[in-house]
């Protein structure tokens, strides 16, 4: 990153000590599911964007930054509070489910010029990346990322690219056979996606390993000692020179937590994370269930206490963003 205009907006994003704390709400079809849990109408429109909405007014406040999407959340992007950077997807939700190429594809009406337009400080993309799939496969992907960030270096808008490792061979990423083949798979996204040519500026990241597996963190089977899963951490802290931050993967807040100031003192040297589900995730049975006064009841109670504790570890655990840069 060279620009002003770049560094600029990753300031807004990011808390006054470099630590980029963004709350992360652009989930659309995830958020579909969720919510049909507690009802039998298929979720409507009005119903995301009014509790986008609700956690943007209630929360967007204690976040440096929040990451919403064009489609559902731009009523939200409204009502943020005033110090509270944006992101905006670019992405269309989910992958053709009939492939194991999980083929990248942006919202077509949108472009990082309408993003910016929009009001945005950066733009995110989402990639499926599997690093052993087939050079054609791969070829593709990585040519769509050159287009996005040839796009963000023109708008003067930093690039925010989130990377979700997968194995086309073993569909459930919670196994114990995947947890085996996890971190080459993070570790080795990372390293491609580092390289300059892309011009991402920040990348959003899984942890190295499947926590569930760890030493001390396991419930069951034990693939990796402490000792083993820290040298991850401290190798992943490692082998980017760009700012990366952590997704919380749908954890729950206490685990995402932990594993926060587990990899701080391996020497994961990150910079912040873009947690979503973690924070806000109760909040939807109340809405559906009892309305939006419950749903903001919680998210000012709950909501506030998990966003809170998390502002914490990252005040203990986090490195400001430009440390990679100067």
């Amino acid at each position: 990153m060279t620009s002003n205009g770049k560094i600029k907006h990753m300031e807004k994003l990011a808390s006054e000590t470099g630590i980029i704390s963004a709350l992360a709400f652009d989930q659309r079809g995830a958020l579909k599911r969720l919510m049909a849990q507690y009802q039998e109408a298929e979720p409507s429109r009005a119903q995301m964007e009014e509790l986008k909405v609700l956690v943007a007014q209630e929360l967007s406040q204690y976040a440096s930054s929040m990451l919403l999407d064009p489609e559902y959340g731009l009523a939200a992007s409204k009502v943020l509070s005033q110090e509270t950077g944006l992101l905006l997807a670019y992405e269309k939700t989910g992958y053709d489910t009939t492939s194991t190429k999980r083929l990248p594809d942006c919202l077509g009406d949108w472009s990082a010029r309408r993003i910016k337009e929009a009001g945005a400080d950066a733009v995110k993309f989402l990639l499926y990346y599997d690093i052993d799939s087939s050079r054609e496969v791969n070829r593709q992907k990585e040519a769509y990322i050159e287009r996005i960030g040839s796009e963000c270096l023109a708008e003067d808008l930093p690039f925010y690219l989130e990377i979700l490792a997968y194995d086309e061979k073993i569909p459930d990423t919670k196994s114990a056979a995947y947890a085996k083949v996890k971190p080459a798979k993070v570790l080795g996204a990372m390293k491609e996606f580092s390289k300059e040519g892309y011009h991402v500026d920040v990348l959003k990241v899984e942890v190295p390993l499947n926590m569930d597996y760890v030493e001390g963190f396991a419930k069951g089977e034990v693939l990796y000692s402490k000792k083993e899963a820290a040298a991850l951490f401290k190798e992943q802290g490692q082998i980017s020179s760009l700012p990366f931050i952590y997704l919380s993967a749908g954890v729950s807040a206490k685990l995402f937590q932990e594993t926060l100031l587990f990899a701080a003192e391996a020497g994961a040297n990150f910079n912040g994370v873009l947690c979503g589900r973690a924070t806000w995730a109760g909040s939807v049975e109340a809405y559906i269930k009892q309305g939006p006064e419950a749903a903001r009841d919680w998210l000012r109670t709950t909501g506030f206490e998990n966003i809170n504790e998390l502002n914490k570890v990252l005040e203990k655990t986090a490195k400001p963003w430009n440390d990679k840069y100067n």
